[in-house]
């Protein structure tokens, strides 16, 4: 049970109500750039996980959450964000409601990157922290969670 308690779940299931939201409840409309700007932002999103996903591969440590990592990773992407897999998931998600055209829809992005920092960006944190204590504190002081 625990593989249901993972971002990509997470992801995939707020696309799934944002479809919904969007079936159900389709006006405002949010017009017709949302046509080219929704792939971009997915595209975005899909992009910053692959780089962070090859970087953790580099080093040797986890990608899954909710296990300790061998290896505190600062290179790549991690300069710019200490979650640039989490920051590709809501890019990913907000280019999907985008794409769906509705409005309402969009209300999710705020909860789910909620979701995401409670559920699983606070607790690795804290692994973190306790693992690799005043380097992750050096780091964290000059990288900024999101963006």
């Amino acid at each position: 049970m625990k593989w249901i308690d993972t971002p990509p779940v997470w992801l995939a299931a707020f696309c799934a109500m944002g479809w919904g939201l969007a079936v159900l409840l389709p006006e405002p409309p949010l017009g017709p750039w949302s046509v080219p700007v929704g792939p971009v932002l997915v595209a975005a999103g899909l992009v910053l996980m692959f780089a962070a996903v090859v970087e953790l591969r580099r080093h040797r440590t986890t990608v899954v959450p909710h296990r300790e990592a061998r290896a505190l990773v600062t290179t790549g992407i991690y300069r710019f964000s200490r979650n640039p897999i989490y920051l590709g998931d809501v890019l990913f998600l907000a280019g999907f409601l985008v794409w769906l055209g509705a409005a309402l829809p969009l209300l999710l992005i705020p909860v789910f990157a909620w979701v995401l920092q409670r559920r699983f960006i606070i607790p690795e944190e804290r692994r973190l922290r306790a693992s690799f204590g005043p380097a992750w504190e050096r780091w964290a002081e000059r990288t900024r969670r999101w963006i």
